[in-house]
C-alpha cells in the first residue's frame, strides 16, 4: 500500500479556499434580495394602511333638525348660523385646541332618510363619529331616532377587520331647552340621561324584534333594511341592550347646546353662547 506524501513540494500550487460568495449561487442571492425588498415594502404599506385607517375626519350624523349644521358652523367659524334642514353634505376644517393644534375635517351628513346613508362614503377616513340628537324632542320621536342610530351601529360593526372603526360619541344636543328642577342653568347631565335612557329602550325593542324574527317597519331610504344587526351586547347573560356592553366598543356621551338665535332658551348671559366644550374635549382626546 502506498502512502501519499502530504508534505509541501516546492513549486506545487495549493488549491485556494472558496469564498462564501462563490459558494452561494447568483440565483439564490437574487431571490434573497427580492424577498428582503418585499418584506420592507409590506412594512411600509402596513404603516400607511394604519395611518389611513385612523382617519382625519369627524362625521356629524343624526336626524334632521338636530343641530348638526349649527355645530359645524360654530366649530369652524365661531358663528352659530341659523339652523335649517340640509339636503347636501357640508364640510370644513377646524383646529383643535391645545399645544398640538391638530387639524380635523368636519363633515356634516344630511339626516333625511333618503340620503343619510351617504355617511358610509366617508367612513374610510373617519377618526370620530358624533350622532347628534335633539334632547328636547327625543321623548316624542325616540323610535325614529333609534332607527337611524341602528343603521349607524350596524355599519360600524360591519367594517372589515383591516379598518379601525371611528370613535363614537352620542351628542345630547339642545340641552339648553331642558331645565333641571334644582337649577335654572343648562343641565347637560339631564340631557345625556334622557337621551341615553330613551335610545337604550328603543334599541332594545328593535333587538327583541330581531330575536323574535319580527320585521321592523323601515323608515329609511329605498332598499335600506331595518332588521339589520349591530345590536349585540357582550354583557352577562346577554341581557337588554346597554351602550356599555355594545359589541362595537366604547360609546361616549356628551351634552351640548348653542343658545345663539334662540333668546327663548333662557340661558344666562354668564354661560355664554357656546356650549360645545364637551364635544371639543372629546375630540381633543380622540385626536391624540
Amino acid at each position: 500500500m502506498t502512502i501519499e506524501d502530504t508534505t509541501h513540494t516546492p513549486g506545487r500550487i495549493e488549491p485556494e479556499v472558496a469564498s462564501l460568495t462563490n459558494l452561494v449561487s447568483t440565483p439564490i442571492l437574487v431571490l434573497a434580495s427580492l424577498s428582503l425588498a418585499a418584506i420592507l415594502l409590506a412594512v411600509v404599506l402596513i404603516r400607511r394602511q394604519r395611518s389611513r385607517s385612523a382617519g382625519n375626519s369627524l362625521l356629524l350624523v343624526g336626524p334632521p333638525d338636530s343641530g348638526k349644521t349649527a355645530i359645524l358652523s360654530t366649530l369652524a367659524y365661531q358663528r352659530t348660523l341659523p339652523s335649517y334642514t340640509s339636503l347636501q353634505t357640508n364640510a370644513a376644517v377646524i383646529t383643535l385646541p391645545g399645544s398640538s393644534a391638530k387639524a380635523l375635517r368636519v363633515v356634516d351628513i344630511p339626516g333625511h332618510p333618503r340620503i343619510r346613508g351617504q355617511f358610509r362614503e366617508y367612513l374610510s377616513d373617519a377618526r370620530a363619529l358624533a350622532f347628534v340628537v335633539d334632547a328636547s324632542t327625543v321623548s316624542r320621536n325616540g323610535a325614529v331616532v333609534a332607527e337611524h342610530l341602528h343603521h349607524i351601529l350596524h355599519a360600524l360593526t360591519s367594517l372589515p377587520p383591516s379598518q379601525s372603526p371611528p370613535k363614537l360619541l352620542i351628542l345630547a344636543h339642545k340641552a339648553d331647552l331642558l331645565k333641571s328642577n334644582t337649577s335654572s342653568s343648562v343641565s347637560t347631565e339631564l340631557a345625556v340621561s334622557r337621551v341615553k335612557v330613551i335610545l337604550e329602550r328603543e334599541l332594545e325593542k328593535r333587538r327583541l324584534s330581531q330575536v323574535g324574527n319580527v320585521g321592523i317597519e323601515g323608515l329609511g331610504e329605498e332598499g335600506e333594511k331595518s332588521d339589520t344587526g349591530g345590536l349585540v351586547c357582550n354583557g352577562p347573560a346577554a341581557g337588554s341592550f346597554k351602550f356599555e356592553e355594545w359589541e362595537g366598543g366604547e360609546v361616549c356621551f356628551a351634552g351640548t347646546w348653542l343658545a345663539a338665535g334662540r333668546p327663548e332658551s333662557g340661558v344666562d348671559e354668564k354661560e355664554g353662547l357656546d356650549g360645545l366644550d364637551g364635544l371639543r374635549e372629546w375630540l381633543t382626546q380622540v385626536a391624540r
